[in-house]
């Protein structure tokens, strides 16, 4: 991720922005599991970089993220590079020690 200038967190986040349009951005903190502070620093980031567009939401005052053109093309060749890096994890595992790992790997980063 560094090669492209993002951070792990700011790629998670990016595939949160697209894969959950209508969810507010404090919901898109919950789901990648990021505090508020860092949501805020990283979505700041994000901007700044003309990455990520924020918006006000029509009902309410909740906040909505999109995806600018570039977010988008950099995010396609993020997914690449994310499935190339776990694909090279996971070789020589089998199906089920790659499954555990998986699981161990989730629960650890849940708390």
């Amino acid at each position: 991720m560094k090669a492209y200038g993002v951070t792990v967190q700011q790629f998670s986040l990016l595939a949160a922005i697209r894969y959950n349009p209508d969810v507010p951005v404090m919901g898109l903190a919950q789901r990648i599991l990021l505090d508020r502070t860092s949501l805020t620093r990283n979505l700041d980031l994000l901007e700044q970089k003309g990455l990520v567009r924020r918006m006000s939401k029509s009902a309410g005052n909740a906040r909505l993220c999109e995806l600018t053109e570039d977010g988008n093309h950099l995010l396609d060749q993020l997914l690449v590079e994310w499935q190339q890096a776990q694909t090279g994890l996971l070789r020589g595992f089998s199906k089920e020690d790659a499954a555990t790992y998986l699981q161990m790997a989730k629960h650890f980063a849940s708390g």
